[in-house]
């Protein structure tokens, strides 16, 4: 379909004219912005479609981008703007946000991550079979399908598979961290209160890892309360029965690989579909339009962009197949789909900017954040020069 459209940039520093959703001419559109980042709309009043697009570029060392997590250190549901209010001072300015995974939305884990997330560092949640974005050390993206291989090794040298913050079966097991809330929120069973080994790294749980463990308590029953300085090892009543006969005091390993290995990755999100690889779009189904959120990149830029949907005078949505189509266009080498419908929120320099399809932002589980890193004392005295 062939469209008329109108699309303007806006710089990052008309904060006033872009918080009141107002648009103004502006020459071409240079390579690179000063500041790292440009913002447009786009308006295809023909279908109609409202579009939000953030370019950011790589290549700007002051930038970096991080996931959010409900309520700061721990999973729920809340609004994207709430997310981007814990944020710790000492990462910077957030500039501008997406809402992020699919997630749980009953308890007693609402807001668990339907896939990884990987939260300034921390393991919030583990790998599950659907492809997400993660950036190396380097901040490189790769978008892909990471393997989980989180495993608890006894000591007599068997091992078990454990998920992580997530619900347990009666046959399986499962490692909570205070990132899962104030409690495992298990019912029965065995579990295990581990806390560091002499001298051994320990929390916050990274990718990737060893980690070596030894039992504090044993408790049966479930529901075991959980702590920043300790991870509780819960064990379905159908597995306690077969494991190894321990005490407290005993030592065991705790293994957070992944395949493909995600050593030192400080943000890690989930979502799905992948939308283009290879400069090609690799979706053609889903012919239905809802409103939808993704991330794309090539070796120069990095983009959000986010179509709102289901407002029918507005902007309809799109279905994945316009979406792939439409990040190709932009110039995405690769680009992943993330949660839509009513989640899809584009918040930039304070305030969500597009048009929720239920009329205020949703409450979330979590979100990709641009982030403006602190300036160092010797940077701060070069631009005063």
């Amino acid at each position: 379909m062939k469209c008329k459209f109108r699309k303007r940039w806006v710089s990052s520093g008309a904060i006033l004219a872009l918080l009141a959703w107002m648009v103004f001419p502006t020459s071409a559109e240079t390579n690179r912005s000063s500041a790292g980042f440009s913002y447009q709309r786009v308006e295809m009043p023909e279908v109609p479609w409202s579009i939000q697009i953030l370019k950011i570029d790589r290549n700007n060392t002051n930038l970096e981008l991080h996931t959010t997590v409900a309520n700061g250190d721990s999973i729920g549901l809340t609004t994207l703007p709430h997310q981007l209010s814990l944020l710790p001072a000492e990462l910077g300015k957030p500039l501008a946000a997406i809402n992020g995974d699919y997630y749980q939305a009953k308890a007693p884990y609402k807001g668990d991550p339907k896939g990884i997330q990987i939260s300034r560092g921390e393991l919030i949640s583990a790998p599950f079979d659907w492809t997400c974005v993660w950036f190396d050390p380097a901040g490189i993206p790769t978008m892909g399908i990471i393997k989980s291989q989180l495993s608890v090794t006894w000591p007599d040298g068997t091992t078990t598979p454990v998920g992580l913050n997530e619900t347990r079966a009666a046959a399986q097991a499962v490692l909570y961290t205070r990132a899962v809330g104030a409690s495992t929120f298990t019912t029965g069973g065995l579990e295990l209160v581990l806390e560091r080994s002499k001298n051994e790294k320990w929390l916050p749980l990274q990718a990737s890892e060893e980690y070596k463990a030894v039992v504090r308590e044993i408790r049966d029953g479930g529901n075991t309360k959980t702590s920043k300085d300790t991870i509780v090892l819960s064990l379905g009543p159908t597995l306690a029965k077969k494991i190894p006969k321990l005490k407290p005091g005993a030592t065991i390993k705790i293994s957070t690989e992944t395949s493909p290995s995600l050593k030192g990755v400080q943000t890690a999100i989930s979502g799905g579909p992948a939308l283009v690889r290879d400069a090609e779009v690799v979706v053609g189904w889903s012919a239905i339009r809802h409103p939808r959120t993704a991330i794309g990149w090539n070796k120069d830029f990095i983009f959000f962009v986010q179509v709102d949907g289901r407002q029918s005078g507005h902007s309809v949505g799109m279905t994945y197949s316009e979406i792939a189509e439409y990040m190709q266009k932009l110039g995405c080498q690769e680009a992943l789909n993330l949660d839509g419908g009513g989640s899809a929120t584009f918040w930039m320099l304070g305030q969500v900017i597009n048009s929720p399809s239920k009329g205020s932002a949703r409450e979330i589980a979590n979100g990709l954040v641009l982030v403006q890193k602190p300036q160092t004392g010797a940077e701060t005295a070069e631009a005063k020069k």
